[in-house]
């Protein structure tokens, strides 16, 4: 095998020539199509306990690594079941298809056919009786196979990420794994998924800053979506009972730890419910996925905690929360400059213009979130922070609504749905004020046809991917993150 490193300067050139040999010889280097009638995993499967199996074998997959032995080579192959070693000899090849088999590079995708046995040390191996490249790489992997150490190309090149960091592959296989036992869920428990328009003429369900593109056949502007919120909500009032949508939406804000201007949200809605239903619903939800897609209910996160996910869930209410974090019981009863002066005392920076509750929730933002580590539903939020909630009965300050925190952050909120037109009309109109413009007025309309009272409830899939996969950053739960143009 040719000792080529990517600070290899001519490695491209030198690639370049190998492909035009092979076409001069004849050989297509980009096939058509290839026989991949098993995976890596199959002929292991296939193989089992035993020494050998005469049984032959079609796999297809990248070249990832190559050890030469002069008349015998052991290449490994990944494709997307994992990884397979494989044992090719000039004996079994001939001369002419073995020196040209030498040829190959790592990172070449080559198919193979063949037996398996187990080698001395244990490991499932292909007996390979023809090779064929399949597609010719002509750029060299990550040196070594040691993988990508920059975060900017990890996350820029997430392809090549995904080939030489099996922690990577392992996450992007698991949030796929999870994706579908949401679904299957749901659809075990009667949920219809739907899908609602990208393009909304009013950015509404979210307090959040959209995105503004421009549609030319109507010579108007459109908001890329902020939620998916009112459009489900119309297929309560349709009678879709039971109804979720998974997709991305869209926000024009910061980039973090924790943000991404494109995200994956889940909003599930089940009429004749309230917040408690969907309480029960995540709770039984993350049961699921961890009896089958994790194994564990235990898992560890980045920042060393370990969250346990069975049990009980704690419950608290959100002013009871702020209280034993301040340590101030009669917080709630402070005025507003008293409030920015314990800020300053606390080391947190406010905006001195908030609103009294925009300042109890910055409080809570900020000194109260970050201490729930393990899962706590926070209730009976202030009326302010959502217009689409029902109000509590016994003290309408309040909202029957839920947000579940997990290691430090929101994964899920959920509300008791409010579907009074009239006051919902008002609830909306008092947090616009006087911008009408904003308000959506065809789902107002839609409301007055009546809607089944209903508990909702959306969970930031890329937060839940975080938690359940212990990762560290949410660029590492999607595939190709939102990233500054390359100069």
């Amino acid at each position: 095998m040719n000792a080529e490193t990517p600070n290899t300067s001519n490695i491209f050139s030198v690639r370049l020539k190998k492909l035009a040999d092979l076409r001069a010889r004849g050989i297509d280097p980009y096939r058509q199509s290839c026989d991949q009638l098993h995976t890596t995993a199959d002929a292991r499967r296939i193989l089992g306990d035993a020494m050998e199996c005469d049984c032959q074998i079609f796999i297809a997959g990248r070249i990832i690594s190559f050890r030469l032995m002069g008349k015998a080579t052991f290449l490994t192959i990944l494709d997307r079941a994992g990884t397979l070693q494989c044992y090719v000899t000039r004996d079994q090849l001939g001369d002419e298809n073995y020196s040209l088999f030498k040829s190959y590079d790592i990172g070449d995708i080559v198919g193979l056919s063949g037996n398996l046995f187990r080698t001395s040390t244990g490991e499932p191996t292909l007996r390979a009786d023809a090779v064929t490249l399949v597609s010719k790489s002509l750029r060299a992997l990550p040196d070594k196979f040691h993988g990508l150490n920059n975060d900017e190309q990890i996350y820029r090149e997430r392809h090549l990420d995904l080939i030489a960091n099996r922690d990577s592959r392992e996450r992007a296989m698991r949030r796929t794994a999870i994706l579908k036992e949401i679904r299957k869920f749901l659809w075990s428990r009667d949920f219809v998924e739907v899908e609602t328009p990208f393009l909304q003429n009013v950015a509404g369900g979210a307090a959040a800053r959209p995105f503004i593109t421009h549609m030319n056949a109507l010579n108007r502007d459109f908001f890329l979506r902020i939620s998916l919120e009112l459009y489900l909500k119309r297929m309560l009032v349709a009678g879709f009972d039971r109804v979720f949508e998974m997709g991305r939406v869209f926000r024009n804000e910061g980039l973090s730890r924790k943000h991404n201007p494109e995200f994956t949200m889940i909003e599930i809605y089940q009429a004749y419910g309230d917040y408690r239903t969907m309480m029960d619903l995540i709770y039984d939800l993350v049961q699921h996925i961890c009896q089958t897609v994790l194994g564990t209910a235990e898992v560890a996160q980045a920042n060393g905690n370990v969250i346990r996910l069975d049990g009980d869930w704690r419950e608290a209410t959100y002013c009871d929360l702020i209280r034993e974090r301040t340590g101030i019981p009669q917080w709630f009863e402070l005025s507003r400059k008293e409030k920015l002066q314990y800020c300053e005392a606390f080391g947190i920076v406010a905006d001195p213009l908030l609103e009294n509750f925009a300042i109890d929730n910055h409080i809570f933002e900020k000194m109260v979130e970050p201490t729930l580590v393990q899962p706590t539903f926070v209730t009976q939020l202030p009326r302010e922070l959502c217009p689409l909630a029902k109000l509590n009965r016994e003290d309408p300050r309040y909202l029957d609504v839920f947000e579940l925190c997990i290691n430090g952050q929101e994964i899920a909120p959920a509300y008791s749905e409010q579907n009074d037109p009239i006051l919902q009309r008002k609830l909306f109109e008092e947090q616009v004020g006087d911008d009408v413009q904003a308000l959506d007025t065809e789902f107002l309309t839609a409301l007055e046809y009546a809607m089944p009272p209903a508990g909702g409830m959306g969970i930031g899939i890329d937060r839940l991917i975080i938690l359940l996969t212990g990762a560290a950053n949410i660029r590492d739960t999607i595939l190709y993150p939102t990233l500054r143009p390359e100069e």
